[in-house]
């Protein structure tokens, strides 16, 4: 009797694992990967995350005229940005702004005045799946940078805009990139630590948030998400947008960038084509506080940057 117990009990045992292992390997399947593309999954929108640092410009807090844009893009799908004039009488050029992952234009407020104030129209604009625009996955670029060309396409037909450069922060600067190898008419670009390629990229933050990394389970999710979102993973490839780029560009990466190695902005920039290009490491900065570690200096240098080019 005491035998058949402990059969029993093996039998439930056994039977558990096995019940948990599908379990697991249906979330696996079907929900981890949408974590990494599906940008309003409720279940994101629960975990804490770290927002970049804000940074207080010096203005002269003149009057900013500024306008509500929706722009449709390639695929039907609504655009929201932010359309702030420069002060000056002649614009000096226009400047898209693309926030990070999970983030949105509103970040780009005090930034769009201090542009207006030194000269520059500037294009706050929420990403597919981001603040107010319409969409329900990120594609990392693959579909971002068709965006980009509809919101040029809009500035250059309905405001008349000619000279348009691109900034773009994390996520943004990986879509910048993409956009500058697509489109040539965008004539100069600021990014701010960027990524290489998608997988790579999932893989380094599975090993940032588990603790470990094993590289084909990562390229497993990498393309599961991306087959959810409908994007090819293989294209979501800043470094090989890189090699199409000749406009004049400034790459600037955080020494102390933990989720996105300041190797990788060092790797995007030694594969650009253009003799116009400069690489700004940024001492003790982490991936949100380059803007506040950088400081008046960094936002001069950009400033002599953009006026030069």
């Amino acid at each position: 009797m005491i035998v058949n117990i402990k059969n029993r009990r093996f039998k439930i045992v056994k039977r558990t694992i096995v019940v948990l292992s599908i379990i697991v390997l249906l979330l696996i399947h079907f929900f981890v990967p949408r974590l990494i593309t599906e940008i309003r999954n409720p279940v994101v929108s629960l975990i804490k995350r770290n927002k970049p640092v804000e940074v207080g410009f010096t203005t002269t807090n003149q009057e900013i005229l500024r306008k509500k844009l929706f722009i449709p893009s390639f695929d039907g799908i609504k655009l929201s940005a932010h359309l702030t004039y420069a002060s000056a009488k002649t614009p000096k050029s226009t400047i898209i702004l693309l926030h990070g992952i999970r983030s949105s234009k509103t970040h780009f407020l005090e930034l769009s005045a201090f542009l207006s104030e030194n000269g520059y129209n500037s294009v706050a604009i929420d990403l597919r799946a981001h603040g107010e625009s319409e969409g329900q996955f990120c594609t990392f670029g693959v579909a971002e940078k068709k965006d980009i060309k509809s919101v040029i396409d809009y500035l250059i037909e309905k405001e008349n805009f000619e000279n348009i450069g691109i900034w773009g922060q994390s996520l943004g600067g990986a879509v910048a990139l993409q956009a500058m190898g697509f489109d040539q008419r965008i004539k100069f670009g600021i990014i701010e630590s960027t990524f290489t390629d998608f997988k790579t990229i999932v893989n380094d933050y599975f090993d940032l948030h588990a603790g470990f990394s094993f590289k084909p389970f990562s390229d497993y999710l990498a393309n599961r998400a991306a087959r959810i979102a409908d994007f090819d993973a293989d294209d979501a490839h800043p470094i090989k947008y890189c090699e199409n780029i000749d406009q004049p560009i400034l790459i600037v990466h955080g020494n102390k960038d933990k989720r996105i190695d300041v190797s990788y902005g060092k790797a995007n920039f030694s594969k650009l084509k253009s003799a116009n290009k400069a690489f700004l490491e940024i001492n003790n900065a982490t991936h949100l506080n380059v803007w506040e570690v950088g400081g008046d200096k960094y936002f001069s240098r950009v400033i002599e940057f953009l006026n030069k080019n």
